[in-house]
């Protein structure tokens, strides 16, 4: 009897014990923090931004995305520099643009830069709008639907949290021109500041338009070409 009582509590601590590892396993949904909390906590840290590099990457067939791929630097007062893979007036461009005062500045393979009306590329695609807390990552982050925390994991060397949902299209246009439907979209939010490292939307066809940030609020100069 004794050692029946020796067994029988041996197993229960040795059960407990186990119980108790389970629920610090690394990805365990239970040890991971709440997605709402995590997006609202996002949404706040990103409207203070001030500039950021970005990259853009379309995968897949998106016929109704004019963007192919697009990175360089931008500023919350709404100017930008980099380089675009589009359809620019029917035609495939590449090559660079810089957004600043309301007025783009596009120049392709060969030639100078060339002066366009600014809404002439904003109705196609506005890296400017990435940080503008009225249309960019901070609306879509406060407006995702039913998110759900998935995993804690690395992305380009920053520890994040996976958070996925579920975006209107009227709201998610904004920061990937060209949807037009609601779509799922997850997050990759650094785990020490809340702060987005990458945004991946996944359209209806299976394709993908990825946004990533990095080097937050490093000083960048955006001017007028000369």
């Amino acid at each position: 009897m004794v050692v029946r009582r020796i067994l029988l509590g041996t197993l229960a601590l040795v059960t407990a014990v186990a119980t108790g590892c389970s629920n610090d396993k690394p990805g365990d949904q239970g040890s991971l923090p709440d997605g709402t909390t995590l997006l609202k906590d996002s949404a706040a840290a990103t409207k203070d931004i001030k500039t950021a590099h970005f990259a853009l990457t379309a995968n897949g067939e998106i016929p109704s995305i004019p963007v192919h791929s697009a990175e360089g630097d931008l500023s919350r007062e709404g100017a930008a520099k980099g380089t675009i893979n589009m359809t620019l007036l029917g035609n495939l461009f590449e090559g660079e643009f810089v957004l600043v005062n309301g007025t783009i500045y596009i120049k392709g393979a060969t030639g100078g830069y060339q002066q366009l009306p600014a809404a002439l590329i904003s109705n196609l695609y506005d890296p400017a709008a990435i940080l503008n807390a009225d249309r960019g990552i901070a609306k879509v982050l406060g407006s995702v639907q039913n998110p759900k925390t998935q995993a804690k994991e690395t992305v380009d060397g920053i520890s994040a949290y996976k958070v996925s949902g579920r975006v209107a299209k009227d709201v998610v246009s904004g920061l990937v021109p060209g949807v037009d439907s609601d779509v799922d979209i997850t997050f990759w939010l650094r785990e020490d500041n809340k702060q987005p490292v990458k945004a991946s939307v996944k359209l209806p066809n299976s394709a993908t338009v990825d946004v990533t940030l990095s080097n937050v609020d490093k000083p960048v100069s955006i001017t007028p070409p000369v």
